[in-house]
């Protein structure tokens, strides 16, 4: 599960018929339960609840220190009275935690909130109050200080908080969306006790055993059997799938993971043996020691917060320094042919979610391959005087960095396949089995794949395997280091390597 954090106002869809869009109502009584998400957010801008508790912490530190400064500079104005104060809010915004102030449901509320924040307030006015009187400074004064600005400030912010919560539930990025495969009692525990904390959202049930089971579990519809889960329209926006059947059920969950395993979805095995207890425990945060991930990529909120500010970084500065030339390849373009400067194309990106992909246009405009039914030949007579030199240059690929700012892709990863992309007779995505593993991570502008020789068109099945294969390499082995080094080998690639057809 990647972290949320994007340049972009997130996209926020509605349910609907069909393909999920913008602002669809959603319909179809039958498909409505207890715990659908009332709206759908990408799973790449997904927040967890503890890199949203980190955010708020760190807001609340940084204005409980501004705050001290300036109390400490008008009472006593030297060094040593700043130290005393920049102390004393750490002090404060650390019994803040210690009072579990970061801690709170899905469910909790605004006096939840202040009651803590007020426990954690008083416990850190007691801390420093006895600083204050072993260092003989004027106490009366700063505590009186302490309770007219930094109350007043503390239980402000926890109102921002709360109404930032809020807003990131209703937009669907803070609660995760799981799919439950199972229709059995363990997975009717699990619904129950999300029904009561509301940490996470049901888009629905699968079972096999359609004639043998329900309409409904604790009022979730089961929407069919696995082949309809394979199919659903919302499977690129659930983080989870959840195997609900019994673990001592070897064959059917074995049978079950090889089914699944083809997705790049996070799948997760409900262990039954502690009982009800064990499956409450479970389900109050989706615990991992109860739910076992037994295939996909694990979140890791670090690296993802770290990946995403490297993007934003060097993607900016990127852009910047290519501004001049992606003006004069546009006016090029304009010249030389009629039609758009851009070029756009659906492709697949994180967790299978469809995006609009950004190129120059380097084909005649009556001659674009949105679907890529045809993949790039060498000699291609669809390639414009222009557009051949950029594409032998990959300058054709600048425009993509505000896919990169928008969060859609990322500088360094698997690179995104056209929805629908032909090798030969057939389609790219069942010539290798696995394929979608790719897309676990965000597509990216280069990649493991792309500096060792796997780029443009794959003509045969083994060229589309070792790409897939190079994209998991690199997936198990993503760090910021490792995106560094590819991002310094990329240009060096691709000088090397004239005969490529690109």
């Amino acid at each position: 599960m990647a972290v949320g954090l994007s340049f972009r106002p997130w996209v926020v869809f509605r349910f609907g018929p069909g393909a999920p869009a913008a602002g669809a109502p959603y319909v179809g009584p039958e498909r409505r339960g207890a715990l659908r998400p009332s709206a759908l957010a990408p799973s790449r801008s997904r927040l967890t609840d503890l890199s949203a508790c980190l955010l708020f912490r760190f807001g609340d530190g940084a204005a409980l220190l501004a705050v001290a400064a300036a109390q400490a500079w008008s009472a006593w104005p030297d060094t040593a009275g700043v130290a005393v104060a920049a102390a004393g809010a750490l002090a404060l915004a650390w019994s803040l935690a210690a009072a579990s102030l970061y801690r709170l449901g899905a469910r909790a509320r605004i006096v939840d909130r202040w009651t803590r924040a007020l426990a954690g307030f008083f416990l850190g006015a007691l801390l420093m109050d006895i600083v204050l009187r072993a260092l003989a400074r004027d106490y009366l004064v700063w505590s009186l200080s302490w309770l007219a600005l930094d109350l007043p400030l503390v239980l402000l912010l926890q109102l921002l908080w709360q109404a930032r919560t809020n807003a990131w539930r209703r937009a669907g990025r803070l609660t995760p969306n799981i799919a439950i495969v199972g229709a059995t009692a363990g997975a009717a525990r699990l619904l129950e006790r999300l029904t009561r904390t509301g940490e996470a959202a049901v888009i629905g049930v699968f079972d096999d055993r359609a004639g043998r089971v329900p309409r409904r579990i604790a009022g979730v519809p089961v929407l069919g059997d696995v082949d309809a889960l394979l199919a659903h329209r919302l499977l690129p926006w659930v983080d989870r799938l959840v195997i609900a059947v019994p673990s001592r059920a070897h064959a059917r969950v074995r049978q079950l993971l090889e089914r699944l395993s083809e997705l790049p979805n996070e799948i997760m095995l409900l262990i039954d043996a502690g009982g009800a207890a064990a499956t409450e425990a479970a389900a109050q945060r989706l615990d991992r020691d109860v739910l076992a991930r037994i295939a996909g990529v694990p979140s890791d909120w670090r690296r993802a917060l770290a990946k995403r500010a490297f993007d934003l970084v060097v993607g900016s500065l990127a852009l910047a320094a290519a501004t001049p030339v992606m003006a004069a390849i546009a006016v090029a373009i304009r010249l030389e042919s009629p039609g758009p400067v851009f070029f756009r194309q659906r492709r697949h990106g994180f967790n299978n979610e469809e995006f609009a992909v950004l190129k120059f246009r380097s084909m005649r405009a009556e001659a674009e391959d949105s679907c890529a039914a045809r993949q790039v030949s060498a000699d291609d007579d669809r390639i414009t005087r222009v557009g051949r030199f950029i594409r032998r240059t990959s300058l054709d690929e600048l425009p993509q960095l505000l896919n990169v700012l928008t969060g859609e892709m990322s500088l360094v990863g698997p690179r995104p396949h056209a929805v629908g992309m032909r090798t030969g007779e057939s389609e790219s995505a069942r010539l290798v089995a696995g394929y979608a593993h790719r897309h676990r991570i965000k597509p990216g502008m280069t990649g493991w794949a792309a500096i060792h020789g796997s780029r443009g068109p794959v003509a045969t099945a083994a060229e589309v395997a070792r790409r897939v294969a190079l994209d998991v390499e690199y997936i198990e082995r993503q760090s910021l280091w490792l995106d560094l080094w590819i991002v310094l080998a990329t240009l060096p690639c691709l000088l090397g390597d004239r005969g490529a057809v690109r």
